[in-house]
């Protein structure tokens, strides 16, 4: 397999900051990259969310992660965090337009994502051995 120079496999990348990139779809995947990244993103397309109500319409996502992949997108633009000053505390979250952006991507990967899922070959078990042409 040949790659082009300015083009790394993505498997062997080191976590960079986007800018760094030469190829702009490494750019992008460094921003969207994280594994709770594209789920947040899908739902706050959807509106405004509280950090509670956004982890349970993620779920699987720990309090940690999930708070670490938001400051991410917020610290790339894509998220918008506003804090109200009450007792207790009150945090939303909502999409900036940059990260509005995004929409027809996140929505691409999932039209692509549905059409794989129905057409893909059923997947071989381990047991089962290759037949011969």
């Amino acid at each position: 397999m040949r790659h082009d120079a300015g083009y790394r496999i993505f498997s062997h990348m080191e976590p960079q900051d986007a800018t760094t990139h030469s190829c702009p779809t490494e750019a992008t995947l460094a921003v969207i990259g994280g594994r709770w990244k594209v789920p947040i993103l899908w739902n706050l397309f959807a509106g405004t969310c509280r950090f509670g109500e956004l982890s349970r319409r993620v779920g699987g996502a720990t309090q940690k992660m999930l708070t670490q992949q938001l400051r991410e997108l917020e610290s790339d633009g894509l998220v918008h965090r506003k804090v109200y000053p009450e007792v207790p505390p009150r945090v939303e979250y909502s999409v900036t337009t940059l990260g509005r952006s995004l929409e027809p991507v996140v929505s691409a990967l999932s039209e692509w994502g549905e059409k794989y899922l129905s057409n893909r070959p059923v997947p071989r078990r381990r047991s089962q051995k290759l037949s011969a042409p």
